[in-house]
């Protein structure tokens, strides 16, 4: 019954009718500021049509009866001086906007992100062109000019080095004759004026300097970028605005890549620097530096484009040969072919890597096929709640983490294990990013940790990092304690393993997931200095109070129980630690329990005790939000139909960051220096304020790079 239940909820009329209405690609041009806001503007503060009433800010209190009736009175003056005049415009500028089905497309457009290097001003000097809604964006008012050097970028591009000091770290190069030593890496001191502030997530909670930003030859020009295949580069850059780039090339040179054996590099790397990276560390003698490895999906057919090159290139070189071997970069490769036996013939299996990996990275590339799983996590699997996607239970789209948990019993010399996807770019340097992600989360206690991950944390909404910590700690007692169905979701808050539901079975947790204290007895203590097990870039919500159409797909359980209470985070993309791979693996292969990729791994962690977060990186839009309207939307969906992970993912459209972003691909495009919907391109760059420059920002889903120029 409740498996047909949750068939008759995916009946809603409402979201076949938004996802037949809607493209992201027609909104930069089809909707004007003037279209959208223009009709209200002398009508109403919000500058665009009425919206849902938000939750209330945090440490600001109710209104007070006295202002209510003050405001009530106000009101009705306002209407009655309007009167039917007013009504007809209202009632004129929504029949014209008909054409909008989601209330976020109401909201101006942010254009702060297209401003180049010629507008760069230092971080003391730069204000953010966000109004979130209470007055129009600066970078639309008509009053204010953007500053620009017409002579091009008014200061020099800087070396961006984010590896600390270590006299043990031993330099690693290109090639085993230790020659071609890999360049550096350029960003700008400073950030384009009326560059806009991320909506979500927060740079200096990540302890990241949010005050330099990249343009794409400071990026990538060490990977092969803006020169000509005859130099050893890939093309692409060639044709696009170029003002300043050659003094990046001055520095960086032209490396030529054509010979370069990636895997080797990466092994060589790691063998001259192996003393350093187990046992103590050789200057402190405290904890070991862990050695990580960073996962790409892949499959057999996929298109290798140079944009996908490139991205790899600075991958492997930042994470490895730089910091002295301290990640591999690894390819996990799907066969899609079941036929091919790649576990039993050498041959076949070389010959099958090669045709789909680019020379260059086939030494770091392992092959995996779905029966091979079949074999390794033998059926049966007994009880499926609902399978929706209507697939088998070993295939890729509902068990993507079995070879992961396959890849980290085949490969145990790693303490943290990265599901990455080719699908994903980043502005930023990735280890500056990822080095900085796992000191944030070492230093989060685990009292309120569940609390706070499930949770959007909007900086200029909540405040800094500790009074969202106080926030959330109040909620728990105000809110989620008193609203909490412990069979439905489990105990709030969470504090260990959570193991006392009817469809238990459980297997023994891991040691060191029992908490040493009670909540209420524990100061922020417990958790801190340990590494986190799990990290998502989503929030890890509670699927039982959404509509997330996967949410019961559960199998291994006893169907004629009540689910056992789980958590989840949309994308796949995040880290695990050895053990909570370890646990799944043996709650799949011992257990025979499973769940869909997007639940599993922090169900895992949320059953066993084990420490999650979710990591609150920067996220953009490309409308101005107003913030309580955020904040009730995101975190207070008023049912479970408005659920940012259900059918309330419309949305993150319009975000830098989810699984059906629009975007985050147009962003990314523009900031190649590609035409956009009939804006962008070396002209544009040119006769405006030059190339894009942004602030480390993860881009997903890139679906293409292939954009005019002119």
């Amino acid at each position: 019954m409740r498996a047909s239940f949750r068939m008759r909820d995916l009946l809603n009329p409402q979201r076949l009718f938004q996802r037949a209405r809607y493209s992201y690609q027609q909104i930069p041009t089809s909707l004007s500021v003037e279209n959208l806001n223009g009709a209200l503007q002398s009508l109403t503060s919000q500058n665009g049509a009425a919206w849902p009433a938000g939750r209330r800010r945090c440490g600001i209190g109710k209104i007070s009866t006295t202002k209510s009736i003050i405001l009530a009175l106000v009101t009705l003056l306002l209407i009655a001086a309007f009167g039917r005049q007013g009504h007809q415009k209202i009632q004129e500028w929504r029949d014209s906007r008909s054409d909008l089905p989601y209330h976020w497309q109401h909201y101006h457009r942010l254009n702060g992100y297209y401003y180049g290097i010629k507008a760069l001003v230092p971080y003391s000097q730069w204000q953010p062109e966000n109004g979130y809604n209470q007055s129009i964006p600066i970078s639309q008012q008509e009053n204010v000019k953007l500053p620009i050097n017409e002579e091009g970028p008014p200061v020099d591009p800087v070396k961006f080095d984010p590896y600390p000091v270590d006299s043990t770290r031993q330099k690693c190069y290109l090639h085993a004759t230790e020659e071609g030593e890999v360049p550096d890496v350029y960003a700008y001191p400073g950030i384009p004026q009326y560059m806009t502030e991320p909506f979500y997530g927060d740079y200096k909670a990540l302890g990241m300097d949010d005050g330099m930003c990249f343009e794409r030859f400071g990026r990538y020009a060490a990977y092969g970028y803006g020169y000509n295949e005859t130099m050893g580069g890939m093309g692409p850059g060639i044709l696009t605005e170029q003002a300043g780039a050659e003094k990046i090339y001055e520095k960086t040179g032209f490396v030529d890549y054509s010979n370069v054996d990636w895997g080797t590099a990466q092994q060589r790397c790691y063998e001259k620097n192996q003393a350093r990276l187990s046992g103590a560390h050789p200057l402190t003698g405290n904890r070991k530096i862990s050695r990580q490895a960073y996962i790409l999906r892949t499959w057999t057919g996929f298109d290798y484009q140079p944009h996908h090159i490139y991205a790899i290139r600075a991958m492997i070189t930042e994470l490895n040969l730089k910091s002295g071997g301290e990640y591999d970069v690894h390819f996990l490769v799907h066969v899609k072919d079941d036929s091919v036996p790649i576990w039993a013939d050498a041959d076949v299996y070389r010959r099958v890597l090669e045709e789909n990996v680019p020379r260059e990275f086939w030494n770091m590339a392992t092959l995996w096929s779905e029966s091979q799983m079949v074999m390794y996590y033998p059926d049966p699997f007994p009880g499926n709640f609902a399978n929706m996607a209507g697939s088998k239970l070993h295939g890729v789209y509902r068990s993507a983490h079995l070879p992961l948990q396959w890849f980290a019993q085949e490969h145990p010399e790693y303490d943290h294990y990265w599901n990455w996807e080719m699908d994903i770019r980043f502005t930023g340097h990735y280890y500056d990013y990822y080095t900085k992600i796992d000191e944030w989360a070492r230093q989060q206690p685990r009292k309120g940790l569940w609390e706070r991950s499930k949770r959007f944390y909007i900086p200029a909404y909540h405040g800094d990092w500790a009074n969202f910590t106080k926030f959330v700690e109040q909620e728990i007692e105000t809110r989620d304690r008193p609203e909490n169905n412990p069979e439905l979701s489990g105990p709030s808050p969470v504090w260990g393993p959570v193991k006392d539901f009817p469809n238990a079975g459980m297997l023994d947790s891991p040691e060191g997931t029992s908490p040493p204290t009670s909540y209420e007895e524990d100061n922020y203590e417990w958790g801190v200095g340990e590494d986190a097990d799990f990290l998502s870039f989503n929030p890890i919500f509670d699927p039982a109070l959404t509509n997330w159409v996967f949410s019961w797909d559960i199998s291994g359980y006893n169907t004629d129980m009540p689910p056992p209470p789980r958590r989840a985070a949309i994308i796949t993309v995040a880290r695990l630690s050895k053990r909570l791979l370890d646990m799944m693996h043996k709650e799949v292969f011992a257990a025979k329990h499973t769940m869909f990729p997007e639940m599993w791994p922090p169900t895992v962690a949320y059953h066993h005790g084990l420490k999650a977060a979710y990591v609150p990186h920067p996220v953009y839009f490309d409308r101005d939000w107003d913030l309580s309207h955020m904040n009730q939307v995101y975190n207070y969906p008023e049912n479970q139909w408005d659920s940012p992970f259900g059918w309330g993912e419309h949305n993150m459209l319009g975000s830098s960051f989810y699984y059906n972003s629009g975007f985050s691909g147009a962003l990314w495009r523009r900031w190649l220096g590609m035409g956009e919907n009939s804006e962008g391109g070396r002209v544009w760059e040119e006769v405006g304020s030059g190339r894009m420059c942004l602030r480390p920002i993860v881009h997903h889903p890139i679906k293409h790079e292939n954009g005019p120029v002119d």
